[in-house]
């Protein structure tokens, strides 16, 4: 069954009566995104032999924005960056979390997370469909300085669990250096010193043979 036909959550779950209806649709919402919490990225957790799921990594980019915001190469709005990685991945619930380094999966990735927003975003009052909607274009655009943040918040975090777990999804076949590097990338267009860091992180799994050498002459 294609997710467009599945039954949302709010379906099997019955509100009382005379709810009022901007109430009613703000609680599907919340109780449809409750599916992030079962949907599994590749990256491994540090702190248990487990992936972690879309909720779990959502938390973690929160979290990273309010403790790295000073390394932003422009002034951004914590706020607003908190409220771009919350809600960019909630899509995922429906389209699936695409991995990085699957070219394949890349290919249809736009129009399966377009459709999903449709879909969920559309379970919220007009305004909040619409703010929502927007927060998510922009995360995507990359086009504002909190936007660029929160994208370099989403490639950084998989990169310290990978480093933390000596490879993770850096061992996957077929995957290198030089991959990484380019995958990660986006994280120098909002932050050098994060991005720095980071190139020192894959550096070091590459000594370590964590990930493969694009070049093993280097």
């Amino acid at each position: 069954m294609a997710y467009e036909d599945q039954p949302t959550l709010a379906e099997s779950v019955r509100q009382p009566p005379g709810v009022p209806e901007r109430l009613h649709q703000q609680i599907d919402f919340i109780l449809e995104v409750d599916r992030l919490k079962t949907i599994l990225r590749r990256s491994p957790l540090l702190a248990a032999d487990r992936r972690e799921n879309d909720a779990e990594h959502s938390w973690h980019l929160a979290l990273m924005t309010l403790v790295l915001a000073e390394y932003a190469d422009e002034p951004v709005d914590v706020g607003k960056v908190l409220a771009l990685v919350l809600v960019h991945d909630l899509i995922e619930i429906y389209a699936g979390d695409t991995f990085l380094y699957d070219a394949a999966g890349a290919a249809d990735q736009e129009e399966r997370e377009q459709r999903a927003a449709d879909k969920l975003f559309a379970l919220l009052p007009a305004d909040q469909h619409d703010r929502f909607r927007a927060l998510w274009d922009e995360f995507e655009a990359r086009e504002t300085p909190e936007a660029r943040f929160a994208k370099a918040m989403d490639r950084f975090q998989p990169l310290l669990l990978n480093y933390g777990n000596r490879g993770g999804t850096w061992r996957t076949p077929g995957v290198t250096d030089a991959d990484v590097r380019a995958r990660k990338s986006v994280i120098g267009d909002a932050s050098a010193p994060l991005w720095a860091y980071a190139q020192q992180l894959i550096e070091t799994g590459a000594e370590n043979g964590w990930v493969a050498r694009a070049n093993p002459e280097a």
